[in-house]
């Protein structure tokens, strides 16, 4: 038997990661079998367990790093609400709502993730605050803390947004959704902070 060293196992693992992500919002976690994920990640069904400890705890790994990416991505936006009207520009676009597999986890998975147990919506919760935290930091960066309450606002709106475009079927109204949640998020941005509470 060959053993691997612990950089190969990692690269692996987050193999796994990231393509079981790309799954996940595509076909939903429910939609998404273990064969499946492994064959994505070009590995065996019984590799996973050398990773992993059930689904659940793939799934809480990969929202995780999926809500961090996220995060990260927005250290190349222009400074404050410029580089916040980029992102809400993008995310709200067509090509977003058409790409599932390759956009956001929340508008993705959410009613999922509802579903799920603790540690997958610990792991939800955690990278949505960082999300609000970020999008707070840019709606005001003197005082962040006062715009978390926008930041909120600001977030569920495009994600509520983004979900209900890609539900429609009739393509002219879900751009009309998706131009429409544009104006909404950017006059709540442009808005003076709302404290929270």
């Amino acid at each position: 038997m060959a053993r691997y060293t612990k950089e190969h196992k990692q690269v692996t693992r987050q193999r796994i990661i990231e393509t079981a992500g790309h799954r996940f919002k595509q076909d939903g976690i429910d939609g998404s079998g273990i064969s499946t994920l492994m064959s994505d990640a070009g590995l065996t069904n019984g590799a996973f367990y050398a990773h992993f400890e059930s689904k659940d705890d793939l799934v809480a790994h990969v929202v995780a790093e999926q809500l961090r990416t996220q995060v990260e991505q927005y250290d190349k936006l222009r400074p404050g609400l410029a580089g916040l009207e980029d992102l809400i520009r993008g995310y709200l676009s067509p090509e977003h709502r058409d790409n599932p597999g390759d956009g956001c986890p929340s508008a993705a998975l959410l009613d999922e993730i509802g579903r799920c147990g603790d540690a997958i919506k610990d792991a939800y919760t955690d990278g949505a605050k960082a999300i609000v935290d970020e999008l707070a930091a840019r709606l005001n960066p003197e005082d962040p803390q006062s715009a978390h309450g926008q930041a909120i606002g600001l977030y569920a709106m495009a994600v509520g947004t983004l979900q209900l475009s890609r539900a429609l079927s009739d393509r002219k109204f879900s751009d009309e959704v998706l131009e429409q949640g544009v104006e909404n998020v950017l006059a709540l941005a442009r808005c003076r902070s709302i404290p929270a509470g």
